[in-house]
C-alpha cells in the first residue's frame, strides 16, 4: 500500500472522529478524537514495551498501528482477542 493511502486513511479517519464528536457536542471534537487516536497508538506501545513481563505481543505492522490507532483502545483489545483465538 503507498503511503499516501496510508495518510488519507488516517486524515478521513481523523475527520470523521471530529464530526462524531462534534455531533455529540463536545466543546473540543477534533482535539478529543486526536487524543482518541494518540490514546490507541500509546497503548499498542505499551503493550509492546511490557511483553517482556507478560509474554502478550503484537507486532507493529500496518495493519495493527491502523487498527489501534482508528479503533482506540477497543481496536487493539480486538487485536488481542483475535490473536489469542488465531
Amino acid at each position: 500500500m503507498e503511503w499516501y493511502y496510508v495518510v488519507l486513511i488516517f486524515v478521513f479517519a481523523f475527520i470523521f472522529f471530529g464530526i462524531i464528536h462534534k455531533i455529540g457536542k463536545n466543546k473540543k471534537p477534533f482535539r478529543r478524537a486526536f487524543l482518541s487516536m494518540l490514546s490507541g497508538l500509546g497503548a499498542l506501545i505499551i503493550l509492546n514495551i511490557s511483553s517482556v513481563f507478560t509474554g502478550v505481543y503484537l507486532p507493529f505492522s500496518l495493519m495493527s498501528v491502523m487498527v489501534s490507532s482508528i479503533g482506540g483502545i477497543p481496536g487493539l483489545t480486538a487485536l488481542l482477542t483475535l490473536n489469542l483465538f488465531f
